[in-house]
């Protein structure tokens, strides 16, 4: 199976007259699937041997969790509707929602580059208002995300070799562990991967009593544990060669986003989504995929994600399950 002719990370940026680190244009000027792209029937094809025992598992948080979200995203409601006065007996729903309350994954429209203002492929904030160009429903319309998953299992790593980090403060899960879990479980990670890191965000929020869970949001200090924003770090991305990358934890790189400890220009959001056009996924439930993998002792696996169809989504549920 060949694979797709990355440009090397020295390369970047591709546009030189666009943001650092660009790779516009390497799927084409009018390109929306960014790294996407990667995911090619082949790769699907191959995904499936992953398929052995025939376990599926869920990767979605429930749409209530967390109970009062973080960056001061709507509350999710969940209103039934009784038939009744249409002289039946049976419901309906109403869901009120931030597609992003919850599990998500981050579409090309959610983040630009700050100082430049602009999203993949040199959109602005301009375009969107006349089309749907970018909506997360374009991948849904090219197949979803389906191929092979890998999970880097930090939080197990971390408690084996005696690494203490809240997930609830701002930490880095540093480039230096990912490679150490690679090694240590002899992982391989193949183009167009859909790459899992677990740090034990949902592990610890599902510790919290109803008190606590109110009280979440406006915790002291704030922060996250992440993955550290970092030229080494987003070099090793780039190069890895995955499709896209998600994560337990509410901002997957560490939190908040534009914090001192950064490499100066580094965030991974505005490289990844406006960059590269990599999906970022975040809030995933990775409890029961972490006890699977821990069971079989294999860490990769067959993936399906189907986000929802809205025509010019920011971002969406992923409806996703990890199939062994």
């Amino acid at each position: 199976m060949s694979e797709f002719k990355l440009p090397s990370f020295d390369d970047l940026p591709l546009r030189k007259d666009g943001p650092p680190g660009n790779a516009w244009g390497l799927f084409g000027d009018k390109d929306q699937m960014g790294r996407l792209n990667l995911i090619t029937p082949a790769t699907r094809k191959a995904a499936a041997t992953e398929i052995k025992e025939g376990i599926s598992v869920s990767l979605d948080w429930p749409l209530d969790k967390p109970k009062y979200p973080n960056f001061e995203r709507q509350v999710f409601k969940h209103t039934i509707l009784s038939l009744g006065p249409k002289g039946l007996v049976g419901n309906d729903d109403h869901l009120d929602m931030n597609t992003q309350s919850s599990t998500q994954w981050d579409g090309f429209r959610h983040y630009a580059y700050q100082k430049e203002a602009k999203f993949y492929n040199g959109n602005s904030q301009e375009d969107f208002e006349n089309n749907e160009n970018l909506g997360i429903n374009v991948w849904t319309e090219n197949g979803g995300i389906v191929g092979r998953g890998v999970l880097l299992d930090w939080l197990d790593w971390a408690q084996r070799n005696n690494i203490h980090r809240d997930p609830f403060q701002t930490n880095a899960v540093e480039l230096k562990d990912i490679k150490a879990i690679i090694a240590e479980q002899n992982i391989t990670i193949k183009q167009g991967d859909i790459l899992f890191i677990r740090v034990g965000f949902s592990a610890k929020y599902n510790t919290l009593s109803a008190s606590e869970q109110v009280a979440f949001p406006d915790r002291q200090p704030k922060g996250l544990l992440g993955v550290e924003a970092t030229k080494d770090s987003l070099r090793w991305i780039w190069e890895s060669g995955i499709s896209a990358i998600a994560s337990d934890s509410p901002s997957l790189e560490r939190g908040p986003q534009q914090g001192p400890y950064n490499e100066p220009g580094v965030t991974i959001h505005q490289w990844a989504l406006a960059g590269w056009g990599l999906p970022l996924g975040e809030m995933f439930d990775l409890e029961r995929l972490s006890e699977e993998c821990k069971r079989l002792k294999r860490y990769s696996f067959f993936v399906t994600s189907v986000p929802l169809k809205v025509p010019g989504g920011i971002a969406s549920p992923p409806n996703a399950i990890a199939i062994f």
